[in-house]
């Protein structure tokens, strides 16, 4: 257990909370009735919060990550990409900016993330080109390669 002047930090798994007084005095402007001020009712409260403090902040992580892709998929699909192409084509393009700062660029520099996009399709289109080879196919060969330009 840390205790760093008047600040509580969270009890690992094995530790106890030291005191009945700094038990109650965690838990007093944070729960309300009896469980601010009873023993045996606050140290459950103060374990359990602690217990969803530490999920909430794995949550947290998930919900952002998920928030910030759902941002870049609005702005790409203005631009006419959608997400999985954007993101794909930006890593070809060697651009090693991550979802955060892409989701800032999106809504904070737009004509920024326009040329983000820009790079992006540019690098698709080299692939399709790259893909057709040089453009003629071989005899008795159907492709299903769709010329985008």
């Amino acid at each position: 257990m840390k205790m760093d002047g008047h600040l509580y930090t969270m009890p690992t798994r094995n530790e106890c909370i030291p005191s009945v007084k700094l038990l109650v005095r965690y838990s007093a402007g944070h729960f309300r009735g009896r469980k601010n001020r009873c023993y045996k009712l606050a140290v459950r409260s103060v374990q359990r919060a602690f217990v969803k403090s530490t999920k909430a902040r794995r949550e947290k992580k998930r919900f952002l990550r998920a928030l910030w892709i759902t941002r870049i998929e609005a702005a790409s699909l203005e631009h006419g990409l959608k997400y999985p192409a954007f993101v794909s084509n930006l890593l070809k393009s060697q651009v090693e900016l991550n979802r955060k700062m892409i989701a800032d660029l999106a809504i904070y520099e737009p004509k920024t993330f326009k040329s983000l996009a820009a790079l992006a399709q540019r690098r698709r289109q080299e692939g399709f080109l790259a893909a057709l080879g040089d453009g003629k196919e071989p005899e008795g060969i159907f492709s299903r390669i769709v010329h985008h330009y």
